[in-house]
């Protein structure tokens, strides 16, 4: 008599917990997508440029050497060039950024 008692309970806890699962699934497939890795920072501009900035802005370390941020400089340039249809602000802040990893601050600031 316990017999048919225990494999009805496991009857419907499993279709109980099959239940659970399809009804997860359907939340899972239906959340909005979400960026998974971003390739190039995506945050507002600090008034004055700090290393931390300007490594997010290339995406490269803080402590990177100089060949490594030049060939970050171009690639990120490259997507976002003033002639090839991009921003002169942005531009001018991955120049900025580019400048500030390399210690080559001549001028505070970007041009705009």
């Amino acid at each position: 008599m316990p017999a048919p008692l225990v494999a009805g309970l496991a009857i419907a806890a499993a279709a109980y917990a099959g239940r659970y699962g399809i009804q997860a699934w359907k939340a899972f497939k239906a959340r909005p997508p979400t960026a998974r890795m971003r390739k190039f920072y995506e945050g507002g501009f600090q008034p004055k440029m700090n290393r931390r900035e300007a490594a997010l802005i290339l995406g490269v370390r803080e402590s990177v050497q100089a060949d490594k941020v030049r060939e970050a400089h171009r690639k990120v340039m490259v997507a976002n060039h003033p002639d090839a249809g991009g921003s002169h602000y942005l531009a001018s802040k991955i120049n900025e950024a580019k400048d500030t990893l390399l210690g080559n601050t001549k001028n505070s600031g970007s041009a705009f």
